[in-house]
Formats: C-alpha cells, structure tokens, sequence
C-alpha cells in the first residue's frame, strides 16, 4: 500500500494519498478525481569517506527533484 503524492489538475493542490487496490484518489480540496502523480524525494542521505579520508555525501535523487539544490545548500529539502 504505498503512499503517492499527487497534484489536483482542478485547483493545484498538492497532497499525498495512500493507494490501496485500484482505488483512485481524488482531491481532498475540491473532490476532483482529475490528478497528476508527482515525483516523490527520496528521504535519505548516504555519508561515506572518501579516498584520502575526506568526508563525502551523496544525497538519493532529491537533488534532481528540488531546484535549489545546486548551490551546495539547500533550504527547500534540507541537503547540503
């Protein structure tokens, strides 16, 4: 049973649904059954050493998914 989110194309909210079976979720806000999947952020950071000892960090593909994130700090996912 997993947990999507999704964007009303009617009113543009966005909300996470858990989807059980071929139950399709409708909009929370306006009842409209007429939605967009969006692509989910991965909510995890793998920490390692790198060669010579230095520390390095590889985030999951929540960089790809938030805009402000290639400066090196980001204030949206957190990463950085």
């Amino acid at each position: 049973m997993p947990i999507y989110e999704y964007q009303c194309n009617a009113c543009q909210k966005e909300f996470e649904a858990l989807v059980m079976g071929k139950n399709a979720p409708v909009c929370p806000s306006c009842s409209s059954p007429n939605l967009s999947r969006l692509m989910s952020k991965c909510g995890f950071v793998s920490k390692s050493s790198g060669p010579g000892g230095e520390s390095q960090v590889t985030a999951s593909s929540a960089s790809s998914a938030c805009g402000s994130c290639s400066s090196g700090s980001c204030a949206t996912c957190g990463m950085g």
